[in-house]
């Protein structure tokens, strides 16, 4: 990643535009700004940003379908903006491989932090089996070889899935994951609608990994969505 991180703004509505490219800059970041897809993919080969923040609602290409051809070819980070009420394709964008999502109106510091978030995600060493057989991160440690988990030190025993869904939380730390997604990685594809099957594990997996399971401070909903895991709360 360069010194100064760049950031590609996508978005339409140039006074948006501007309150983000000025709000980025005055923080250090690179910014480019693009009004539609197309000319935002045209900026992606040229320009190489860390990090792209667009809108979904947009002419000639879409925000849907921008990060839709971006993941097919990079893995950059992606945070969509989105207006209340857009709920099915906000998660329709998470399950195409968007990493966060920001809702309209919204307020720069939480911008900031999001992107923040993302930034140090993109820079920190993958966490694979194939590199590792172990995941530490934050509070955790797990051993995959032994399928051992640690939280502040502490042995946590779990059950199968709940490992498994641990496991999947911290391989995705910071990134928004649906609902949909979620089952269909730990489950498998016959159990993507099952939403209620997911909460129950949920709640199982807090009860033992959250200090007060009511508060959670690890596994954190996104409403309507999914959830967000932050092993370093």
């Amino acid at each position: 990643m360069s010194q100064q991180p760049r950031i590609l703004v996508v978005d339409d509505e140039s006074q948006i535009a501007r309150v983000l490219r000025t709000g980025l800059k005055t923080r250090g970041y690179d910014v480019r700004v693009a009004p539609d897809g197309v000319s935002a993919l045209e900026t992606v080969n040229d320009w190489r940003p860390d990090l792209v923040v667009t809108d979904l609602a947009m002419p000639n290409l879409d925000g849907l379908q921008l990060c839709r051809r971006l993941r097919e070819v990079s893995q950059i980070p992606i945070i969509v903006l989105s207006v209340r009420g857009e709920e099915k394709t906000k998660v329709e964008a998470l399950d195409a491989g968007v990493d966060d999502y920001v809702t309209k109106p919204f307020g720069m510091d939480e911008l900031l932090a999001r992107v923040r978030a993302q930034l140090r995600r993109a820079t920190m060493a993958p966490l694979s089996e194939a590199s590792s057989t172990v995941l530490e991160m934050g509070d955790f440690r797990v051993d995959l070889e032994s399928r051992s988990v640690f939280v502040r030190g502490a042995e946590v025993h779990l059950t199968p899935k709940e490992y498994d869904l641990l496991v999947h939380f911290l391989r995705h730390a910071g990134k928004v994951l649906t609902h949909h997604s979620l089952l269909g990685a730990v489950w498998g594809g016959n159990y993507t609608e099952q939403g209620e099957y997911l909460r129950v594990f949920v709640g199982q997996l807090r009860k033992k990994i959250e200090e007060n399971p009511s508060s959670p401070r690890y596994i954190l909903t996104e409403p309507w969505v999914g959830y967000r895991f932050n092993p370093e709360a």
